[in-house]
C-alpha cells in the first residue's frame, strides 16, 4: 500500500507508521507536523505503559565484576586492524563507556545474545555501528586473564560472522562493493554497561548514544510484544548502499586518530605545545598538572573534549587515579610524554638531603610511576605504545650548582634505555629528548636577565647560543615528541633538540 493510496482513503490522516522504518507526520504548516509528532510519541508510551512491567530475566553474574577502567583497555586492544601484515602498527578505536538503570537491565538480561542480535532499528543505525553488536560474558574479577582471552575469541568471532555475512550477501546480491572492516562499533558487557567505540571521541559519542537508545526501545518493545528488524538482506543493501560507500571513501583520518596522548606538566610551555600538536594530529588528550588554575585554562584552549586532570604526580595513587580516569573515559592510553620538571639548584657538596630527594621525587620518581601506570594499560591493550620523555641536556653536560636538578635527569636518562631494554618485547617504544634554554616555567624570564648579563650578552643572543645560531621553542620540542611517536623502529633513543650543543652531544 503507497502513501499516496493511504491518503487518498483518507485525508485527515496526520501521519505515517513505515513498518521496521519509524514514523512520519505531517501537517499544514511546521508547528502542526511537529505538534502531531509528539501527540504521536506520547500515545506510543502510554500504550508501553499499559502493557505493565514485562519482567526480564537478569543473568546470574560475578560475585566480583571487573571495573571498567579495566575492561576497556582489553576490549580496545582487541579491536584493531594492523595497518600491513606483521607490522604492529594498529587502527584504533576510541571508546565511551555508559551505564544506566535501563542500560543495565538490557545487558544483563538472560537474553541478551537473542534480543540484541534481532537487528538495529534504523538505517543510520546500520550504517554507523552495523547491524550487530558485539555481546562479552560478565567480567569476573577472579579471572582477568580468562576474561581478556574471551574478549578476543569473541571479537574474532564477530570479524569471521561479518566477513561470512558480507561474502553472503554480496553474492545473493550482485553488488560490487568493498566489504567494511570486520569490528563491532558496540560492545554490551553484562553487569558493567556498553561501550561505543569509534575514531575519534566523537563517532565513539555518537555510537554509545545509538547503543543506548536501541537497549531503551528493544526493552519496551519487548514488554509490548517483541522486537523485530528487518532482514539480513535488507541491512546489507543499506550498509553498502553505493552514496554511502562513497561517502566512507572519502573520510581521511589524521595521523594520530584513534590514539589517546596523555602529557604531564600540560598547563603551560613545553608540556602545553606538545598537547597541541599532538590534538592537531587527531589523537585525544589528557593532560596534568599541580597548577589546577593553568590546567583549567589549557583545557579551554585545548578544546572541549580534552581530559584535565589536576595530579601530583610525586603521589602514585593520585597518578594511577589519572590513568584510571583516562581509561574510563577514552579506553585506554597510546602515548605518554611525561614532561614535568622543576629545576632545583645548589652546590653538590653543600646542599641537603631533603632539597635532593624533593628533586628525585618530581625529575625521577613521578616520571617511574606514570610508565609503570602506563605500561600496565598497554599491556592490558597488547598493541604496543610510546613512552616519551622530556629529560635534559643537564643528564650529559651537567652545569655548576645545577647537581639536584643534573642527578635525578640522569637517572631519567637511564630510565628510558631501561624501559625500551624491558618492554620492547611488549611492542612498547620509549624515547627522549634533551632539550636545552627553552623559555618555559624552569627558564623564565628573570633566569634568562640575570644569565646572559652574566655572559655578557643580550637575552636574545643568550637564547640563540648554539650552532645554529636560532632560539629553540616550547613548539620545536613539541614536533621532536611528535616525530618520535611516529617513529614506528625506533627505542632507546634520546634526541637533542637544542639548536646545536657538542659539549651536550652524546657519545
Amino acid at each position: 500500500c503507497s502513501a499516496e493510496q493511504v491518503y487518498k482513503d483518507n485525508t485527515a490522516v496526520e501521519g505515517l507508521v513505515l513498518l521496521k522504518h519509524g514514523l512520519v507526520t505531517f501537517g499544514e504548516t511546521a508547528r502542526e507536523a511537529y505538534d502531531r509528532m509528539i501527540s504521536s510519541i506520547n500515545r506510543l508510551e502510554e500504550r508501553i505503559e499499559r502493557a505493565g512491567s514485562k519482567s526480564v530475566l537478569s543473568v546470574e553474574l560475578p560475585a566480583r565484576l571487573l571495573p571498567s577502567e579495566t575492561v576497556a583497555p582489553v576490549l580496545r586492544g582487541a579491536c584493531v586492524m594492523e595497518k600491513t601484515p606483521r607490522s604492529r602498527d594498529y587502527e584504533t578505536f576510541i571508546l565511551d563507556f555508559r551505564t544506566t538503570p535501563e542500560v543495565l537491565e538490557y545487558v544483563n538480561s538472560r537474553d541478551l545474545e537473542t534480543i540484541s542480535r534481532k537487528g538495529a532499528m534504523t538505517p543510520d543505525f546500520i550504517i554507523r555501528t552495523k547491524n550487530l553488536p558485539l555481546v562479552l560474558p560478565a567480567p569476573d574479577a577472579a579471572d582477568p586473564e580468562g576474561f581478556r582471552q574471551e574478549v578476543h575469541r569473541r571479537v574474532e568471532r564477530y570479524r569471521e560472522e561479518y566477513t561470512q555475512y558480507f561474502r553472503r550477501q554480496q553474492q545473493a546480491s550482485d553488488m560490487d562493493v568493498d566489504m567494511l572492516d570486520p569490528l563491532p562499533r558496540v560492545a554490551l558487557v553484562p553487569g558493567l554497561g556498553l561501550f561505543g567505540m569509534g575514531r575519534n571521541l566523537h563517532d565513539a559519542r555518537v555510537n554509545a548514544d545509538i547503543a543506548e537508545a536501541s537497549a531503551q526501545a528493544i526493552l519496551d518493545a519487548e514488554r509490548v510484544g517483541s522486537f523485530e528488524s528487518i532482514s539480513e538482506q535488507e541491512a546489507f543493501e543499506i550498509e553498502y548502499w553505493e552514496m554511502e560507500q562513497a561517502k566512507m571513501k572519502k573520510v581521511r583520518h589524521d595521523v594520530f586518530a584513534g590514539k589517546i596522548a596523555l602529557v604531564t606538566g600540560a598547563a603551560g610551555g613545553i608540556g602545553l605545545a606538545t598537547a597541541r600538536a599532538f590534538r592537531d594530529r587527531g589523537a585525544e588528550i589528557v593532560i596534568l598538572d599541580l597548577d589546577a588554575d593553568a590546567l583549567e585554562k589549557a583545557r579551554q584552549e585545548l578544546g572541549p573534549d580534552t581530559l584535565a586532570i589536576p595530579c601530583d604526580v610525586t603521589d602514585r595513587n593520585a597518578v594511577r587515579d589519572a590513568f584510571d580516569r583516562t581509561c574510563r573515559t577514552f579506553g585506554g592510553v597510546d602515548i605518554i610524554v611525561s614532561n614535568v620538571g622543576i629545576a632545583l639548584q645548589g652546590r653538590i657538596g653543600d646542599v641537603d638531603d631533603a632539597l635532593l630527594r624533593k628533586s628525585f621525587e618530581l625529575n625521577f620518581f613521578s616520571h617511574q610511576s606514570i610508565s609503570q601506570c602506563a605500561v600496565a594499560v598497554m599491556r592490558l591493550q597488547g598493541i604496543g605504545g610510546n613512552l616519551l620523555y622530556n629529560v635534559s641536556k643537564q643528564a650529559v653536560n651537567p652545569g655548576p650548582d645545577f647537581g639536584p636538578y643534573g642527578l635525578p635527569k640522569a637517572a631519567t636518562m637511564f630510565l628510558v634505555r631501561q624501559y625500551a631494554l624491558d618492554h620492547g618485547r611488549d611492542g612498547i617504544r620509549a624515547n627522549g629528548i634533551n632539550a636545552d634554554r627553552i623559555r618555559t616555567g624552569l627558564l623564565n624570564d628573570r633566569m634568562i636577565e640575570e644569565r646572559s648579563k652574566a655572559r655578557g650578552l643580550t637575552p636574545e643572543e643568550y637564547m640563540a647560543g648554539n650552532l645554529l645560531q636560532l632560539e629553540v621553542t616550547a613548539e620545536d620540542v613539541a614536533e621532536a615528541f611528535v616525530h618520535l611517536a611516529l617513529e614506528k623502529k625506533t627505542t632507546g633513543s634520546i634526541t637533542t633538540v637544542d639548536g646545536g650543543n657538542i659539549a651536550a652531544a652524546l657519545r
